[in-house]
Order: C-alpha cells, then sequence, then structure tokens
C-alpha cells in the first residue's frame, strides 16, 4: 500500500508538509502557552500565534488528511484520523475567530483544544513505545485502541482542566 501511496504523488507531499508543519507547530505552541510570553510579550504571542494557525491550516492538517487515506490500518483508525483531523480544523478556526473578536477566555479554550490535538503526534508515540512490547501493532484493532488513545484523552484533560477552573473561579 505504501508503494501505492507514494506513485500517486499524493502521499509525499503530504507527508512532508505534515510532518514539517507539525514540528514546528508544536515548538510554538509550547511558547504560545507559557504564560510569561503570553501577557509580557502580546506582539510575540500574536505573531506565532498567526504562524500556528497558518501552518495547521494551510499544511499540517491538510497533510493530514492526506495521509489519513493512505494509511492501511482499518475502519477504526480511518476514522480516528479523519475525525482527528477535522476537529483540528475546527478548534484552530474557533480560536482564530475567538481572538478576532478579542472573546479571550473562549480563544483560550479553543486554543487549548487545538494543541490538544496537535499533542496527539507526541502521545501516538508514547503509546506505540510503550504498548510495543505487549500489544502486536500490527494487528488492526490494537492500533485502532492507540489511534484514538493518542486524543481523545488529551481532549478530555482540556475540558477537565477548563470545567475545574470555570469552577473555582465562580465560588
Amino acid at each position: 500500500m505504501k508503494q501505492k501511496a507514494i506513485e500517486t504523488g499524493w502521499y509525499l507531499p503530504g507527508y512532508y508538509s505534515h510532518v514539517v508543519a507539525s514540528a514546528v507547530i508544536l515548538v510554538i505552541g509550547f511558547f504560545q502557552v507559557f504564560d510569561p510570553i503570553r501577557r509580557r510579550l502580546p506582539f510575540w504571542h500574536r505573531t506565532l500565534g498567526k504562524v500556528y494557525i497558518v501552518g495547521i491550516l494551510g499544511l499540517a492538517a491538510p497533510g493530514a488528511l492526506i495521509m489519513s487515506f493512505f494509511i492501511n490500518r482499518g475502519p477504526w483508525v480511518f476514522a480516528s484520523f479523519i475525525s482527528q483531523v477535522s476537529l483540528w480544523y475546527w478548534f484552530t478556526i474557533k480560536a482564530y475567530q475567538k481572538a478576532k473578536l478579542h472573546d479571550y477566555r473562549a480563544h483560550e479554550l479553543w486554543m487549548w483544544r487545538s494543541f490538544a490535538l496537535t499533542l496527539a503526534a507526541i502521545t501516538l508515540r508514547i503509546y506505540i513505545f510503550i504498548f510495543s512490547f505487549s500489544l502486536k501493532l500490527t494487528e488492526v484493532n490494537s492500533y485502532a485502541i492507540l489511534a484514538w488513545l493518542s486524543w481523545v484523552p488529551n481532549l478530555m484533560i482540556v475540558e477537565w482542566y477548563f470545567q475545574k477552573r470555570a469552577k473555582s473561579m465562580s465560588v
């Protein structure tokens, strides 16, 4: 399947745009969530934020979408990757819209959701490393479980954190 993907001419451009842009986006994302930069250097926060958004919407997510069609790991893995990339687009667009409307609380929540999906790349590699000793990752179901676990818990943690924070602010 990999050879067929390369022969179509779509896989490698998708792969490289996803991998290169995602590496930059991961680094930028860590700086964006670091509080002193956001508060003390707003120009850099906005500038890096624009690079993050363009990187996701223009390179990383389209590359991930293309790659999803060439990963021959079964329908559950395909569904996971398509769901993840769709939400990645949606959350990033919503974050941008909220920033433009100066709704910075909502902007922060949407960006954390976007970053949780960006971090899925790291989460997936950690799970693959840990479970490669106990699971047969060539089996469709094993890899499907890891594909879903790479991003769903990340989002759940973000939602839990913001709900907890909202409750503590209202007390």
